[in-house]
């Protein structure tokens, strides 16, 4: 026999010993967790696809029935109570759920394209949308966004009584020029009209300097309420050009659209002028800091107010892409906007990319 046999069946004896644990061992459990989490994963998606089936299923039977029967509202009553009394420990049979599925039916019963995206969010998810949302388009947005963002129910009707349908349709940017056809987009999509820092705890006045360190301080909460999708990089990021040192206010990286952001806080009324600082940065992060296979730049001027028309001249020769957008500290009365938004069709064309 060999060293080289015997070190071998040493080195097996001594992995086999109770309590010695082979060097790959962690990468052993690392692996076996993540499939476990995959399969929880997968099994509750699997089940709520079952539910959301079960319940469409209820809301025909009762749809197809009341057309046909001289049934009015009471069977839906004598329906709950008797699957009550059927599957007691069975939840989800109230008069008012049951009075969902039939409204779940009926709303997307003639919409092809929602039905198999229903089943892809959660129940109390999909009545927070029939409760609120009349609009087709919207119930569309909110359905995807859910979907793709991982959003809590309570997130979910945050996000719909701030209006961020509106806010992100009527966005202002100069992306339709200045970003590739692949991304453009989903980078309209990225960007809203108006952002609500309430969890900043500022005041109405305060700095600039002041307004970034309390977004440094909550800054996963920024993140979130900048849409979800965004990794921090760094705050006052250097640039350097020909022996002077610039600062990006605020850098992130947009995971889905694969590029760097730039951002300028700014706590007074939009300005001309905030355009062309915007465009020499990006210049720099375009020829410095970005990757080889990541997308152009794109720079978010964050104002406490703006004047729509000065921002649309400002945007309209800029070479670089730039959106504006209007924050606020405490909630804000609702703007009226539904007159300012596109096209139905150029809405459901945005939200093919969602």
């Amino acid at each position: 026999m060999t060293k080289e046999h015997h070190a071998n069946e040493s080195k097996a004896e001594i992995a086999s010993q109770p309590g010695q644990v082979p060097v790959e061992y962690a990468n052993l459990l690392r692996d076996v967790k993540e499939r476990i989490r995959s399969a929880q994963y997968a099994a509750l998606k699997a089940v709520n696809k079952e539910l959301i089936a079960l319940y469409w299923d209820i809301g025909r039977m009762i749809v197809e029935r009341q057309q046909g029967e001289s049934w009015g509202k009471a069977v839906v009553e004598n329906l709950a109570h008797d699957l009550q009394n059927e599957f007691p420990g069975i939840q989800g049979f109230s008069v008012r759920n049951i009075w969902n599925m039939r409204n779940l039916y009926i709303t997307y019963a003639d919409c092809e394209k929602l039905q198999p995206l229903v089943a892809e969010i959660a129940w109390s998810h999909n009545v927070v949308i029939l409760e609120h949302c009349k609009d087709p388009l919207q119930r569309e947005f909110y359905i995807k966004m859910t979907r793709r963002m991982g959003w809590t129910k309570r997130v979910l009707l945050h996000q719909i009584e701030n209006q961020t349908y509106e806010k992100t349709l009527i966005s202002q940017t100069n992306f339709d020029s200045t970003l590739p056809e692949s991304i453009r987009d989903q980078a309209k999509l990225a960007l809203r009209d108006e952002y609500l820092f309430d969890f900043l705890g500022l005041g109405e006045e305060h700095s600039e300097r002041e307004l970034e360190h309390a977004i440094l301080s909550r800054v996963e909460d920024f993140l979130r309420a900048m849409g979800g999708m965004f990794a921090f990089i760094g705050s006052q990021y250097r640039l350097e050009v020909a022996g002077k040192e610039y600062f990006v206010d605020l850098l992130l990286f947009h995971r889905k659209l694969r590029c760097l952001v730039a951002f300028e806080l700014k706590v007074g009324e939009f300005e001309p002028e905030y355009v062309g600082k915007m465009q020499f940065y990006l210049a720099i992060l375009d020829d410095t800091v970005r990757e080889e296979g990541e997308n152009p730049s794109i720079g978010i001027i964050l104002c406490k107010d703006k004047n729509t028309t000065i921002v649309e001249y400002a945007l309209r020769n800029s070479a670089k892409p730039i959106g504006v957008a209007e924050y606020c500290i405490v909630p804000t009365l609702p703007k009226e906007l539904e007159g300012l938004l596109p096209a139905p069709e150029d809405i459901a064309r945005l939200m093919e990319d969602l």
